[in-house]
């Protein structure tokens, strides 16, 4: 039923070959999307190497960068769009950053900066991408945003610490954009991962007990793999799911619905 013929979107947070953003960019190709991605900062150039790479397969034509932090780098990557494609079908947010040292300290010790930085990078840049993509999608009659997040934003994940706080508002975030440009057909929804081994997850202390817990505890006995997370952002990015926006859609085998 999912047909990306024709749809044209932009991935963001790619980061290397094990990026949840990188399975959702395949899997889009795969069902026929042309797609544009971004790379993020990086002063050894790895992510936007990285990019163009797995750009090489897809026939890409556009790899742009996107400094989230950076004043008018979200706005160059549409404006660009606008004058190549003129219309934009779906965006993918995949980008989370919170630094290594407010993650290993308590929560309560969380740097006034460090907080700064999670709410900026990881929330706040979801509502720059939308304003943007927004003009874009009206072009086209509507369109489908889907932001990347983890049960840290409702429960407290041990070593999770600053980002759940970053989550928590990417998803009211998503709820309250989705509120605003329903009227324009723009749907906007949060998918959360189960625990994958990511350039992202690397950075949790202990993170591969967390791993072996929630697989442990999960209603189907096992963790997710990154695969049936990217058929979820790719349905929720489609027509498909056209009656769907302003949800928190879980891909966790069923963890956050048990009381362990």
């Amino acid at each position: 039923m999912i047909d990306y013929s024709g749809k044209r979107g932009v991935v963001f947070g790619i980061a290397n070959q094990r990026s949840i953003a990188t399975a959702v960019a395949q899997q889009l190709h795969a069902l026929g999307a042309e797609l544009a991605l971004t790379f993020g900062p990086d002063t050894k150039g790895r992510f936007e190497q990285n990019v163009r790479e797995l750009a090489d397969t897809m026939n890409v034509s556009h790899v742009l960068p996107a400094d989230v932090q950076e004043d008018g780098a979200i706005e160059a990557v549409f404006a660009a769009l606008q004058k190549d494609w003129g219309g934009l079908d779906f965006v993918l947010h995949s980008i989370a950053y919170a630094d290594r040292g407010d993650l290993e300290v308590p929560f309560s010790h969380t740097s006034r900066d460090g907080w700064r930085v999670a709410q900026e990078v990881s929330a706040y840049s979801l509502i720059r991408i939308t304003r943007c993509a927004a003009d874009l999608m009206r072009n086209n009659g509507g369109g489908s945003i889907v932001g990347m997040t983890f049960i840290g934003s409702a429960l407290a994940v041990p070593h999770y610490n600053v980002m759940g706080p970053a989550k928590a508002a990417l998803e009211s975030a998503v709820r309250y954009l989705a509120r605003e440009l329903g009227p324009d057909n723009i749907r906007c929804n949060a998918l959360s991962a189960g625990a994958l081994r990511t350039l992202s997850s690397s950075g949790i202390r202990n993170f591969g007990e967390m791993l072996k817990t929630a697989g442990e505890h999960a209603a189907l006995s096992r963790n997710v793999t990154v695969a049936e997370v990217a058929k979820t952002a790719a349905f929720l990015l489609s027509d498909v799911s056209s009656g769907i926006t302003g949800q928190s859609i879980y891909v966790d085998g069923g963890f956050n619905i048990m009381a362990n």
